[in-house]
């Protein structure tokens, strides 16, 4: 996992659209759909379970594992209709409201580039980061 221990400044969503609009390939593209994950206060165990522990988030500590998000990646890039797969991960201390991630797909089909970004969001969050919550 990543060892940095301050968190890095969020990409610009428009400078990212800007590039990959440029790009060759984006004459193919129908759709781009942005993700932004974001540090929440409610607790990852009650939003996806259902668990009431009553206790806030304060912030997380996020990490990540640049090798497996590559493979993740380019995974995703393999895709049919996929043109443009865009990554990036903050790390470190992170506290409520920062930002986790943003990701960026674009490809021929509204289907398509929706499948893909919940292949990679999935993917990302289950095999490639490390996130552990303070509360």
């Amino acid at each position: 996992m990543s060892n940095a221990k301050t968190k890095k400044t969020p990409p610009s969503m428009d400078e990212w659209l800007k590039k990959a609009k440029a790009a060759p390939a984006s004459l193919q593209e129908g759709m781009f759909l942005v993700h932004n994950g974001v540090v929440r206060q409610t607790s990852k165990a009650k939003v996806r379970q259902g668990l009431d522990d009553d206790l806030p988030v304060k912030g997380m500590d996020f990490a990540y594992d640049a090798a497996k998000v590559e493979a993740a990646i380019a995974e995703t890039n393999k895709m049919t209709g996929i043109f443009h797969v865009q990554v990036w991960l903050n790390e470190g201390r992170l506290e409520v409201g920062d930002d986790i991630m943003y990701l960026l797909i674009g490809g021929d089909i509204r289907t398509r580039v929706i499948d893909a970004l919940q292949f990679l969001v999935e993917k990302i969050k289950t095999e490639c980061v490390t996130e552990i919550e303070e509360k």
